[in-house]
C-alpha cells in the first residue's frame, strides 16, 4: 500500500491559497487599485511602468507585483534581494532578452530591493531605460532613503497600508467560505482577537488563522471561541481580554503615563504589554505617535530618539531591541511637554476647511516664465534672507481675504520658550512697520 505522503499531497499554506488574482480581489489597498486609481489606470492603458510598493510586511506587496504581470501578460521574473546577487541579476536580464525578442514583456520584481547595495541597484537602470524590462521593488524601509535616488527617479511609489479590522474581517468570510471549514465558524470575540493579534498584517492573519482552524478541526470543534484562540495562540496573548478592551486600555494607560510625565510608570505600562504577547512594532509606532503629540517642539530631541528607538528595534529584534524602546518611553515621560503644535494643527486644518480654496497671493506665486512675470507673479516679493534680521516685516503671507490665525502658541515649557521669544520678537518688528 502506498504511503500516505503520497497518496495525500500536502495543501498550500492558507495565505497562498487566498492569493489574489484580480485588482478586485485585493483588499485594503483601494487608494491603488480602486477605479479611476493608479494601478486600475495602468492596467487600463496598457502600458506598464516601473514603481516600487513600499509598505509593512504581508500587507500585498508582491501580490500586487504578481497581478500587475498578469494583467499585461508580462513575463513575471522574482527576485529576493537578500539571497540575490550580481549573477541572478544578470540571468534575470538574460531571460527579459529572450522574452523581448519573442515579443513578450518582462517585470522584474525585487522583493526587500533596500537590501541591495548601489551597485546592485545601478544594474537595473540602462535596462529600465531601455524598456527591456518594467521595474517593480518591494520595500518595508522608506525609498526615499534606501534607493538609489537614480532608480527612484524612474520609478513611481505606491505607499501601502496595513489592513484595517474592516479588510481583516472580509478575509476572515473568505477563509471561512472554503469547503473544509463549511462545518466550522468564528465568532465575533475571537475574530476580533486574531484581527488585533495581527496588527495589519494579513499574512500574519491568514497564518494565526491557519494554526487555530488545524486545532479546532484535530480537536472536533465546530465554533472557534476567544478561549480556544487563547489555548492556541499561549503567551502571545495573555494579559489581554478577549474583546482587545484590555489591550486598548493597556496602551492608554502607557500613553497617559508618558504624558503625565511619570517614567516609572510609563516603563511598567509598556513592560507589562511586552509580557502580554503585544507587537514592538505597534508599540514602536504608538511611542512615535507620542513623540509628536505630547512633546513636540519642547524637545526636538525625543522625536529623534523614538526614531532612533524604533529602527535599531527592527536591526536587532526582539528581545535585545525592546531595550531601545524602554529607552524612549523614559525619555518621553521626562521630557519637557507641549501640544502646541498638536493643537495648531488640529485648529489649522478645520479652519482651511472652513475656509475654502482662496488664491495664492500674486507676490508670493512662482514666475518662471515671461507670461507669468508680466502678469505679476512675484511682483513686490521680499526676499527675507536680504532685510535686516533676514525678515521681512509687515510682510504678509496668507491669502489676500484672510487675516494669519494664531493656532501655534508655544507653551513656557523647553524649546518652545525660545521659539515664543522669537515669535514675539517678530511681532514686534512687525508692528513697528505697521
Amino acid at each position: 500500500m502506498q504511503n500516505d505522503l503520497f497518496t495525500h499531497p500536502p495543501t498550500a499554506p492558507l495565505a497562498e491559497r487566498l492569493r489574489p488574482q484580480t485588482l478586485a480581489e485585493v483588499l485594503g489597498q483601494e487608494h491603488l487599485t480602486g477605479e479611476g486609481k493608479p494601478l486600475s489606470i495602468a492596467l487600463a492603458s496598457g502600458e506598464p511602468h516601473s514603481m516600487i510598493l513600499w509598505g509593512s510586511a504581508g500587507i500585498g506587496k508582491t501580490t500586487l507585483a504578481r497581478i500587475v504581470a498578469q494583467g499585461f501578460n508580462a513575463q513575471f521574473l522574482p527576485l529576493s534581494a537578500v539571497f540575490s546577487g550580481v549573477k541572478d541579476i544578470r540571468e534575470a536580464i538574460v531571460k527579459a532578452q529572450i522574452a523581448w525578442q519573442n515579443g513578450q514583456r518582462t517585470i522584474l520584481f525585487v522583493d526587500e530591493v533596500h537590501r541591495f547595495n548601489k551597485a546592485q541597484q545601478d544594474a537595473f537602470l540602462p535596462h529600465v531605460e531601455s524598456g527591456l524590462i518594467t521595474f517593480i521593488g518591494a520595500t518595508t524601509e522608506n525609498p526615499s532613503f534606501e534607493v538609489n535616488s537614480a532608480l527612484l527617479s524612474r520609478a513611481q511609489v505606491y505607499t501601502l497600508n496595513p489592513l484595517n479590522p474592516q479588510a481583516l474581517a472580509q478575509l476572515s468570510d473568505k477563509v471561512f467560505r472554503l469547503p473544509e471549514n463549511a462545518n466550522t465558524s468564528l465568532d465575533t470575540e475571537a475574530q476580533q482577537l486574531i484581527i488585533q493579534h495581527a496588527d495589519g498584517d494579513a499574512r500574519r492573519f491568514l497564518n494565526t488563522l491557519e494554526q487555530i482552524l488545524r486545532a479546532a478541526h484535530t480537536q472536533h470543534i465546530a465554533q472557534i471561541t476567544s478561549e480556544l484562540v487563547a489555548q492556541t495562540l499561549g503567551s502571545q496573548l495573555r494579559r489581554f481580554d478577549k474583546g482587545g478592551e484590555q489591550f486598548y486600555n493597556q496602551i492608554s494607560a502607557l500613553h497617559k503615563s508618558v504624558r503625565g510625565s511619570h517614567p516609572n510608570a510609563a516603563l511598567y505600562w509598556f513592560c507589562r504589554m511586552l509580557d502580554g504577547g503585544a507587537d514592538p512594532r505597534y508599540l514602536a509606532r504608538r511611542i512615535v505617535r507620542m513623540a509628536w503629540e505630547d512633546i513636540g517642539l519642547a524637545d526636538p530631541r525625543a522625536l529623534q530618539i523614538v526614531n532612533d528607538a524604533a529602527t535599531t528595534y527592527e536591526r536587532l529584534g526582539s528581545p535585545e531591541g525592546e531595550l531601545a524602546l524602554a529607552q524612549a518611553v523614559l525619555y518621553l515621560a521626562s521630557a519637557a511637554k507641549s501640544n502646541a503644535g498638536y493643537t495648531a494643527y488640529n485648529q489649522m486644518r478645520q479652519y482651511v476647511r472652513a475656509h475654502g480654496s482662496e488664491p495664492v497671493p500674486v507676490h508670493l506665486c512662482n514666475a518662471p516664465t515671461k507670461l507669468m512675470k508680466e502678469l505679476g507673479y512675484g511682483r513686490d516679493y521680499r526676499y527675507a534672507h536680504d532685510e535686516p534680521h533676514a525678515y521681512a516685516a509687515g510682510e504678509t503671507y496668507m491669502p489676500d481675504n484672510l487675516e494669519e490665525p494664531d493656532f501655534y502658541q508655544p507653551v513656557p515649557r523647553g524649546l518652545e520658550i525660545k521659539i515664543s521669544e522669537k515669535l514675539k520678537w517678530l511681532k514686534q518688528l512687525d508692528d513697528d512697520v505697521a
